[in-house]
């Protein structure tokens, strides 16, 4: 009777405790306006960037040399490229990364600005499951951002008529590479976001540096198109190109999966050890 009476108290599982949270997170980010808005950004950026690139100016001018001649590099660029040569290279998928680490900043910062993580951790104290709950959903909806990001530049490069040749494999996998990358990405924001909890402005701020990788396009003017780079999420992401392999989604999932698990163990951390309100 006893040992009956101690499995009936037994704490939860990791599952069923993420089981939880992870129903929380969905239910409020569906049920936030700014999920919706983002993915609309997401899709109207690629369509502004790709059906008015190249139209002419006024009369009397000459027409501007279009950023695109295929529609499927508003989605990647044909080679791995950390150094930007022109706003065309730079105008992909990974815009959606900015997008994201911005979207995740309001995510978070209404956490603490609404009192969330002071009642959630009164009753629900474990830190991890905090930090696995907001890099998985985060991601899912970076992930779908990719898609909405994919539509719009479809219909945008439709509408200006672009070139559509492509190898589809290579395309397929460049589109899962990005959104592989996604976890890896919401990880760091989330990590970001915890660490800066009593400074939005500032974790806002460095989500978007990151996201544009600067610092990796800085880094790759002094190192070169080197492969290298590929060990950090914006070197990674860019590695997912049309002329990508299986190899390389191989080096998005590791890429990914190992920024993840070493933010989400470092945010655990962080919110064990100080005021997490």
């Amino acid at each position: 009777m006893q040992g009956k009476a101690l499995l009936r108290f037994e704490s939860p599982t990791l599952t069923q405790r993420m089981r939880s949270m992870l129903g929380v997170d969905f239910y409020r980010l569906f049920h936030t306006p700014m999920y919706y808005i983002f993915l609309t950004i997401a899709a109207i950026i690629p369509a502004m960037v790709v059906s008015m690139a190249g139209m002419g100016g006024p009369d009397g001018m000459a027409q501007a040399a279009p950023l695109y001649t295929n529609m499927w590099n508003i989605i990647a660029a044909d080679t791995p490229l950390y150094v930007v040569r022109d706003i065309g290279d730079y105008a992909n998928m990974n815009m959606v990364f900015i997008f994201g680490g911005i979207m995740v900043s309001i995510f978070i910062g209404h956490d603490y600005r609404s009192g969330y993580v002071k009642q959630l951790f009164t009753t629900h104290a474990k830190k991890l499951d905090y930090m696995l709950s907001k890099s998985i959903v985060c991601a899912f909806a970076m992930a779908c951002m990719c898609g909405t990001y994919l539509l719009g530049g479809m219909a945008g490069g439709i509408l200006a008529g672009l070139d559509m040749d492509v190898n589809v494999g290579s395309l397929l996998i460049a589109l899962l590479g990005k959104a592989v990358m996604s976890l890896g990405w919401a990880s760091l924001y989330t990590f970001i976001n915890v660490v800066l909890r009593r400074y939005f402005g500032v974790s806002i701020t460095l989500s978007f540096i990151l996201g544009t990788g600067i610092p990796i396009i800085g880094a790759a003017a002094i190192l070169g198109n080197t492969p290298a780079l590929n060990v950090f999420l914006y070197g990674a992401s860019v590695y997912a190109c049309l002329s990508s392999n299986i190899f390389t989604l191989l080096v998005c999932v590791v890429i990914s999966c190992l920024w993840a698990v070493a933010c989400n163990a470092l945010g655990t951390l962080v919110l064990s050890r100080s005021d997490v309100y």
